[in-house]
């Protein structure tokens, strides 16, 4: 848990890769993909930055499904199989599962 930190920041890093990748060099269809795991990788980096000191559990969870969600469009963005697609929506899953554990996580701080 005491590599979040690092795990966030690389994670941003990525995300503003992958948006500058597909706001210049990308073809328009794939530059929607990467703008698409680039917005979500990037708000749950920062959203890992800002809960691992009050709910690390949740930071750990945000980061696993922003990447699981992103880099599977980044991925097909690239030209990937089409069923690697199939990846995405566990990261969605995951996302979802992070924020109720950071909203659980701060009812019982009260």
């Amino acid at each position: 848990m005491r590599n979040s930190g690092f795990w966030a920041a690389l994670c941003a890093a990525m995300a503003i890769a992958a948006g500058a990748f597909g706001a210049h060099a990308a073809p328009l269809a794939a530059a929607a993909l990467l703008k698409t795991g680039s917005l979500y990788q990037l708000s749950h980096a920062i959203a890992a930055l800002v809960l691992r000191g009050a709910s690390p559990r949740s930071a750990i969870i945000l980061l696993a499904g922003s990447n699981f969600f992103a880099i599977s469009l980044y991925a097909l963005a690239l030209g990937a199989p089409r069923w690697l697609g199939a990846i995405t929506p566990l990261g969605g899953v995951l996302m979802i599962g992070g924020w109720i554990c950071a909203a659980i996580g701060f009812a019982r701080k009260g």
